[in-house]
């Protein structure tokens, strides 16, 4: 099937897509009813208003209630002023900004080139990506948190290193599993950027300790470390390594603490890799993706933090495998095994999204320099001179044709990160040892299969919600 190619053709594809989208998202039986954000709203309102403690809060009629660092609710005091509709409505807005504002660092500075055709297409697959589709649902932070910490990311990649550190440490102070990013920073040696966000993280967190200094001695005393706030951890959603083991009855601390070292090492060897090649946009997708692999608890709203990587795929040349993976997180495939773990299939089946989390950190292409050249230096790099407008773009959303070397290389450069340094990372990507790149027909193939309506199958609702922010603590 050849994608249309004229403006009326693009305009009714979107719309019939929109269509089945918006079929699909209203009518899946895992929708959250906001929970969450009911959560942090009640939790607010009970501290503010009624003189209640901010860990004592529980939904009615349910045991959840907030287990996020004292920082996050003091962040969240505005929602007192408002009532609850109004602050759904505000966390949608917030939460599409921050989308928007997360895949523009992750395609990069020719994001305009793919217009409103390729915006289109895009955000029909961004509305069917299970982590999201959850994350807007409950009224989730998640992607707050990935903004912040991409817009660090993209201050490195421009060389622009001033206030580098900021984002994460705020991100940190909300919510502890962004701190890893702080680890990045150590394993980069950019001891000033991590310096940075860790008196940023401290001074937030001291801040909370001056507003509620009551809240923030239990939280540090006595919350973090009680796992019964946080629920349980044989829970199908919860998609990390500790799930795993949960699921197959492995109690054992140790065990779960030799797969966290080794998923450590790893990450900490490829992260290093990728800092070496400039690569940054590697370097903060293998962080996310240890991120969710570490922590205790990993509900699957929290993959968000993989969206990074399907950008580096598609800049790698790996569209195809990009599609594949993609289109997996969008089927629901993980609650065919709600109800039952056991066996083989339970094994493999109630973890694929620990599967492929743990697949894009050990495969995930990492860029290398040129042979034959140094690394790009900050102060050149932040002035070299764009590529030639001129140079034919493959581009899936727009559907160009194109099938040279200079069309793969200005593809590659499209999905690098934003600054000088995306086209020594570009044309590492090109000529990675990882393999050759990918003619243009793969391109828009693989993109076709990003943006497809997933075929799985999923549940209805369990009588509880798959996760709440008494469990999102880690």
């Amino acid at each position: 099937m050849r994608p249309p190619r004229t403006d009326r053709g693009r305009l009714l594809l979107l719309l019939a897509l929109a269509a089945v989208v918006t079929v699909f998202t209203a009518t899946v039986p895992l929708l959250r009813d906001w929970f969450d954000l009911r959560v942090y709203y009640g939790t607010v309102n009970s501290w503010i208003h009624d003189g209640g403690r901010v860990y004592d809060y529980r939904v009615p009629g349910t045991p959840y209630g907030f287990t996020y660092p004292p920082f996050a609710a003091v962040v969240m005091l505005p929602m007192a002023l408002v009532g609850l509709r109004t602050a759904i409505v505000t966390a949608l807005l917030l939460d599409l900004a921050a989308l928007t504002f997360a895949v523009r660092v992750c395609v990069g500075p020719r994001w305009r080139r793919y217009g409103w055709y390729g915006a289109g297409l895009a955000a029909c697959a961004l509305a069917l990506f299970e982590p999201l589709r959850d994350t807007l649902s409950f009224g989730q932070v998640n992607l707050l948190l990935l903004a912040l910490v991409l817009a660090d990311g993209g201050l490195l990649a421009s060389g622009r290193t001033r206030w580098v550190g900021v984002g994460i440490g705020l991100a940190a102070a909300v919510k502890l599993t962004p701190a890893l990013f702080i680890g990045l920073l150590l394993v980069a040696r950019r001891w000033r950027a991590a310096a940075v966000a860790t008196a940023v993280a401290a001074a937030a967190t001291a801040f909370a300790a001056l507003v509620a200094p009551d809240a923030s001695r239990f939280y540090w005393t006595r919350a973090l470390w009680d796992t019964t706030r946080v629920g349980r951890l044989d829970y199908v959603s919860n998609q990390s390594l500790q799930g795993v083991l949960a699921r197959l009855g492995v109690e054992s601390r140790a065990v779960w603490a030799v797969l966290v070292l080794a998923a450590l090492v790893w990450w900490a060897w490829r992260a290093r890799r990728a800092v070496a090649a400039r690569d940054w946009q590697a370097a903060f997708a293998l962080t996310g993706l240890t991120a969710c692999l570490v922590s205790p608890v990993t509900w699957v709203h929290h993959l968000v933090w993989l969206l990074p990587s399907f950008a580096v795929l598609i800049r790698a040349g790996r569209p195809r495998v990009a599609g594949a993976l993609y289109a997996v997180l969008c089927t629901s495939v993980v609650w065919l095994w709600f109800d039952d773990a056991s066996g083989v299939d339970g094994f493999l089946g109630s973890n694929v999204y620990t599967w492929i989390t743990l697949g894009l950190l050990v495969w995930l292409p990492v860029g290398h320099p040129p042979e034959g050249r140094r690394p790009v230096s900050r102060s050149t790099s932040a002035t070299a001179a764009p590529p030639s407008a001129a140079a034919p773009a493959i581009s899936a959303a727009s559907g160009q044709p194109g099938g040279s070397a200079a069309a793969t290389a200005t593809a590659t450069e499209t999905l690098a990160p934003a600054g000088g340094e995306a086209a020594a990372e570009a044309e590492a990507g090109t000529r990675s040892a990882s393999g050759p790149g990918p003619g243009t027909g793969r391109g828009r193939r693989g993109a076709r299969s990003a943006s497809s309506e997933p075929t799985g199958s999923t549940r209805p609702a369990a009588a509880k919600p798959q996760s709440s922010n008494a469990r999102a603590s880690s």
